[in-house]
């Protein structure tokens, strides 16, 4: 697990390793500065062991503001200097506005000689290091600043950014009116949430998360709640009983499917068992029974018709330990009581997906009864939405727009307000409990952006359910391992060419430890 950490949280972890561990900030700050000239001297050495007969340049131009974060770049500059390199220093600001740090900098660059420029400098260079501005940024880049920006972006240099690009909004990785695009960011303890989320995660290039002496200690026991996954799926999965029988691994019902609609419940029943459940019965229109045995032998059937849908759907939830509902449903009248079914008259681990969401979001009343459902501790189950951001406004009562802008926040509203754990589908899919954690997922491609792949996500999800996990971990793991099954399949088949099926073998080939 990576924490993901807000510009107020650093701020704070930074000042309480000085204040409360009393390491120096000085001394921070110069082991910010070796962890960067580090990144640059093995850069050289990689260039020069692959074409040893050629010379590489090493000029360098070290792009400065006034805070600390130029004061990193300042001190950065004067370590490859040490080393041999040539380095001009653009310093940028008010110089009598200086940090107290940022001063000492520029006293030990002048003492040992460097050149430090006033204005924009006109030759060129094969390296500049970003140490514009740090995590503090609030408003949009203008002035000499955005001069500056344009300058290091029009360069053919190698470019370093020093915590975070210039101009990248620290929190919400906003693009601050413009920003510099980064061939490697080198960030001090944790990684900024706004170098996670986009667009500010295109203008990073490679990231590089470096300790310099700030440790999670310095959090005083207030752990920031935000995080991603970086480690092997494997290890995040429920613990297999090597003496269980396919009841110990869980019974998944999947209400999914309608006329002309098969596909999606057979891409999500196939992803139930993927993902290790033990047991599944699709409750499906009669219409879609052939295809069903024919395509998925190991599921069990549950066709309705007409006459006996609540029937069909009360034995099965009966049978079940898991309920997933949605994919390729539709919004006739037989979904809707499928719907409506499942949040009256059952309280077990439910996932709600695809057109169960519509459906949700266009009746005031189901909503308020599943509200009163999830509030009371008796009646309150495991609960999962897997909304994508036109699913989530339709659920907030609110344009797309206004959810991009702020998912995050809709994610908590909601989960709040369902006591349950919220998805928002997305480049960067958010998971929201409803004890305001929330998980990023950092997984995943544009080719998973093909019909299907959510209904993937879903068998997945309940998969994992069904094996004993909370509504919360079974959301994060499962959205990581489903990305990660989408990363394998991109690499194998390419992000053009890649299916939702494809995810699903990927998935399998995965957990087999096939990485």
């Amino acid at each position: 697990m990576e924490y993901l950490v807000t510009a107020k949280q650093m701020q704070y972890c930074d000042r309480m390793t000085s204040e409360y561990f009393k390491i120096p900030s000085a001394v921070l700050m110069e082991r910010a500065a070796l962890a960067c000239t580090d990144v640059i001297l093995k850069r050289q050495e990689q260039m020069q062991a692959m074409v040893p007969e050629q010379a590489f340049h090493k000029k360098t131009l070290i792009v400065a503001g006034c805070g600390n974060n130029g004061g990193d770049g300042l001190a950065i500059g004067r370590l490859l200097m040490q080393e041999g390199y040539p380095v001009d220093f653009w310093l940028i600001g008010d110089r009598n506005r200086m940090t107290e740090l940022t001063q000492q900098q520029f006293l030990s660059v002048q003492a040992y000689g460097g050149r430090i420029l006033d204005s924009k400098p006109q030759g060129e260079y094969d390296i500049i290091i970003d140490a514009l501005f740090g995590v503090g940024l609030s408003r949009c880049v203008e002035g000499i600043y955005l001069e500056a920006v344009s300058y290091i972006n029009n360069s053919d240099a190698f470019v370093l950014a020093v915590d975070i690009p210039s101009g990248i909004h620290a929190d919400s990785g906003e693009v601050m009116g413009a920003a510099v695009f980064a061939d490697v960011t080198v960030t001090f303890g944790f990684r900024k949430l706004g170098t996670f989320l986009y667009p500010g995660a295109r203008y990073c290039g490679r990231m590089q998360v470096c300790s310099i002496g700030i440790t999670q200690d310095s959090f005083l026991g207030e752990m920031p709640r935000i995080f991603t996954y970086t480690e092997p799926v494997r290890a995040l999965m429920p613990y297999r009983d090597e003496n269980g029988n396919k009841a110990t691994f869980g019974k998944v019902c999947l209400i999914a499917g309608s006329h002309g609609m098969a596909g999606a419940a057979l891409l999500a029943a196939q992803a139930v068992f993927a993902a290790g459940a033990g047991m599944l019965r699709i409750v499906t229109p009669a219409g879609n029974r052939v295809i069903m045995q024919e395509t998925l032998p190991e599921a069990m059937l549950s066709c309705y018709d007409e006459v006996d849908v609540c029937e069909v759907v009360h034995k099965a939830c009966l049978w079940a330990d898991v309920i997933a509902i949605g994919p390729g449903l539709s919004m006739d009248r037989n979904a809707k009581q499928l719907l409506t079914y499942c949040i009256e008259k059952t309280n077990k681990p439910l996932v709600i997906d695809a057109d169960a969401l519509n459906l949700l979001a266009a009746d005031e009343e189901l909503m308020e009864k599943l509200c009163l459902k999830q509030a009371d501790e008796k009646t309150a189950a495991k609960l999962i939405l897997t909304p994508h951001p036109g699913e989530m406004a339709r659920l907030r009562n609110c344009s797309v727009s206004e959810i991009n802008a702020s998912p995050m926040e809709h994610c908590q509203t909601l989960a709040q307000k369902l006591n349950a754990s919220v998805l928002c589908k997305n480049a960067r899919t958010m998971i929201s409990a409803e004890d305001g954690r929330i998980y990023v997922n950092g997984s995943g491609n544009s080719g998973m952006a093909t019909a299907g792949s959510g209904d993937v996500l879903t068998g997945i999800l309940a998969g994992l359910l069904a094996q004993g996990m909370d509504s919360f971990s079974a959301s994060s793991v499962g959205v990581y391992l489903h990305g990660l099954a989408g990363d394998k399949a991109a690499h194998m088949l390419s992000a053009y060419s890649m299916k939702a099926g494809d995810i699903i073998k990927m998935t399998a080939s995965i957990l087999a430890g096939q990485n």
